[in-house]
């Protein structure tokens, strides 16, 4: 469900954790992930894309977490907070891999001969 902005709704009080690890992105976000892969036609360009805007993600939910923990600092959530940000450090660092790999790939494909 989304609500009139295309946000998805947030999930009612007291409601489990999985249904909140399930909702789904707003359509156009869905859609512009799809066709930033270009749909298999070049999956070098796609991947490198696709590896772009999921390092850029990941950055920024690291930003986000790493700046909540922060002030949130000797609160009750503080804990959540910092999981979520050392998560969110080590998938950067994952991205970066995914991204080298990725230009790799699409230099290989690209390169005359």
């Amino acid at each position: 469900m989304s609500n009139a902005t295309g946000q998805p709704d947030s999930p009612p009080t007291g409601q489990s954790a999985d249904l909140v690890e399930t909702r789904s992105l707003p359509v156009a976000v869905e859609h512009a992930i799809r066709d930033a892969g270009g749909g298999g036609i070049d999956a070098e360009r796609g991947v490198l894309t696709l590896a772009a805007i999921a390092n850029r993600a990941v950055a920024e939910l690291n930003k986000l977490a790493r700046a909540e923990a922060n002030a949130r600092r000797g609160t009750e959530d503080w804990g959540a907070w910092a999981s979520l940000a050392n998560s969110a450090r080590d998938a950067v660092l994952k991205m970066a891999t995914c991204r080298k790999v990725a230009t790799e790939l699409f230099r290989r494909k690209s390169a005359p001969g």
